[in-house]
């Protein structure tokens, strides 16, 4: 059973990782199919629209960074990969949950967990782990990435785990992810589920 606390699907992707027109498009949608939303007949009907836009929203920008089109793909190198990784598992140590998460060439998705009375911020919490794994990736890739570039995304996005059920799902769906892209072996190893 979910916890009585805050759980989401954090998504953290590199930077230029999204064709600019294509992200503009997709983040209309978005807001037309929320605006839809908020004329529905009852406040019941407007959440579940509410979601469903997010949900498609989720979809069609992950199609969009799997599709690996534009951008970097420094999660690729195994030292970058390591930094990340680490940092993520470190969330641990601070209080966070971290029950699932899979590395991708450009992109990270992790499901977090905020245990209630944990005293954390899941929002500062996931803006530190911006700041520490780029910081750690400019070291790495000092050669390469410029030092006036960003290394993620600036922002993140999230989607609210409503039930164990969609945890159940969501799970999956991450530990499939390197399988469904025909990712290297390496990639299948990252995905992750604590005892």
């Amino acid at each position: 059973m979910l916890p009585p606390a805050e759980t989401i699907l954090l998504t953290l992707r590199l930077a230029g990782s999204v064709p600019a027109r294509a992200g503009r498009e997709l983040h209309a949608q978005r807001i037309a199919a929320q605006e839809t939303a908020r004329g529905a007949a009852t406040e019941a009907d407007a959440q579940v629209a509410h979601r469903r836009a997010e949900k498609v929203f989720f979809a069609g920008f992950d199609a969009l960074l799997d599709a690996r089109t534009v951008g970097p793909d420094y999660l690729a190198r195994e030292k970058v990969a390591e930094a990340v990784v680490g940092e993520l598992l470190m969330l641990e140590e601070q209080g966070l949950r971290v029950p699932c998460f899979v590395l991708l060439p450009n992109h990270l998705h992790a499901v977090l967990q905020l245990p209630s009375g944990a005293g954390l911020s899941l929002y500062k919490t996931v803006e530190l782990l911006h700041q520490r794994t780029a910081a750690q990736a400019r070291r790495l890739l000092r050669a390469q990435l410029p030092p006036e570039a960003d290394f993620w995304q600036p922002g993140f996005h999230e989607l609210p785990v409503l039930d164990d059920a969609e945890l159940g799902r969501l799970q999956a769906y991450l530990l499939a992810h390197p399988q469904r892209l025909r990712l290297p072996e390496r990639f299948h190893s990252w995905p992750y589920l604590p005892e």
